[in-house]
């Protein structure tokens, strides 16, 4: 255990110093927060019926995306990794006295936990000072912000077990781009993040509250702005737990299997 807490702690130092990178990307992410809202709020004024969500939420649950964007997206890689399993350099990584699983995980989440200190509390700040209807706004009750809180942090170990199968996929495959897109496309829609998963068809709607993609976003999000209620957000939180455990088991023994098989070329 204290291997992998050393190399968090490492990890999240090592994040903390790309500075100028975060302000960059804080930048990018207030144009598309604005523009996203923008473009909710001409759809809204001209709807017809009754809407699944409410304008207000709406405009939460974007700049929540915003502000955790490193918690939630699974286009964002750890290229050394990515480098150490295409090089052939993977040997190093078996002379390491602990797992290379729960070594890897730590450095991944300690990759995204660092990413978000740096870019989520700029954004949060300036989005609560912005005039109407551009607002961030505060939970419902301090209870929805304890479970936002602990769903957004199983959340982020949800999706780095989910990162974990697509790493150990480029073993077999030796080729990053193709099960890094599969995953990237597949996740990012149906975790939320194109559009917010009560805006799906019913159908839809039922495919993505299978997949675990979800637990991630869509889930913390709604449970800060209200519309999942404490209690289907207890039952959110242990459908993480479950998802977890059968993710992170799944990741551990294809581990297992790929290193039985694994060949170095070049040395």
């Amino acid at each position: 255990m204290k291997a992998y807490l050393s190399v968090f702690r490492l990890r999240f130092i090592n994040g903390l110093q790309y500075r100028a990178a975060a302000f960059a990307g804080i930048a990018t992410q207030f144009f598309w927060g604005i523009m996203h809202i923008m473009i909710y709020e001409a759809f809204y004024e001209n709807a017809t019926g009754t809407l699944p969500i409410s304008l207000k939420q709406v405009i939460a649950y974007i700049w929540l995306q915003q502000a955790f964007l490193v918690f939630i997206a699974l286009w964002i890689r750890d290229n050394e990794i990515i480098n150490l399993i295409t090089s052939g350099n993977i040997a190093y990584e078996f002379c390491r006295p602990c797992s290379i699983y729960g070594f890897w995980f730590a450095k991944l989440t300690a990759q995204r936990l660092s990413g978000t200190m740096l870019r989520c509390f700029p954004i949060l700040v300036v989005a609560f000072l912005f005039p109407e209807p551009y607002k961030m706004t505060l939970p419902d009750s301090a209870t929805a912000f304890l479970l936002f809180i602990v769903s957004l942090f199983l959340g982020l170990m949800v999706l780095v077990s989910i990162s974990m199968l697509v790493y150990i996929s480029m073993f077999i495959t030796m080729l990053p781009t193709g099960s890094m897109v599969i995953a990237t496309t597949i996740g990012d829609f149906f975790s939320g993040m194109i559009i917010p998963i009560p805006f799906m068809p019913q159908w839809l709607q039922k495919i993505a509250y299978f997949l675990p993609f979800r637990l991630a976003a869509d889930m913390p999000f709604r449970v800060y702005t209200g519309h999942i209620p404490p209690n289907q957000a207890l039952e959110g939180i242990f459908t993480q737990l479950i998802w977890l455990g059968v993710l992170v088991l799944s990741g551990r023994i294809a581990m297992k299997k790929v290193q039985k098989r694994v060949v170095v070329q070049g040395g």
